[in-house]
């Protein structure tokens, strides 16, 4: 039996594209993707791009761009995706799973997360993410999976 979850996904990525906010766009206040700095900048067919500069918010004692700063970016970008290939006053996402391998170090500049659904499926979805620095190289790669839960009325 196909329900009405069911065909809105399959229709589109975007449950309602044009309910959702145009990038660039910055997270709701008082979150910590706020306190990072981490911006929505682009949404295509298939992925959502997110921003976070390197800066004294998000480096390591060590000058070095915190792994845990880029788990937080990743999470923030795989997590809006998910919430926003469903309809959001009947479903939402939690996060079962992450995992990152940190790649290269970064110092200054910003760093930019491309998610893209890897698996949508009725009770979970599974996403990746590639985070990169200004010049194009590879800086994280993370994976995450969501749990949709049915919205308790």
């Amino acid at each position: 039996m196909r329900t009405a979850f069911h065909s809105a996904v399959k229709m589109s990525l975007w449950f309602a594209p044009a309910a959702l906010p145009t990038p660039p766009f910055e997270p709701p206040p008082d979150t910590l993707a706020r306190h990072l700095g981490i911006v929505f900048t682009q949404r295509g067919e298939d992925f959502i791009q997110a921003r976070m500069p390197v800066d004294t918010r998000t480096r390591q004692p060590a000058g070095l761009l915190h792994g845990g700063a880029s788990v937080a970016l990743a999470e923030t970008a795989m997590s809006a995706g998910a919430a926003w290939t469903l309809d959001s006053a009947r479903f939402l996402v939690v996060g079962l799973e992450i995992n990152a391998n940190q790649l290269k170090g970064v110092r200054q500049g910003f760093v930019v997360a491309t998610a893209r659904p890897l698996h949508r499926g009725r009770s979970t979805q599974v996403w990746a993410c590639d985070i990169r620095d200004d010049g194009g190289a590879l800086v994280c790669a993370a994976r995450m999976t969501v749990s949709v839960l049915e919205r308790r009325p």
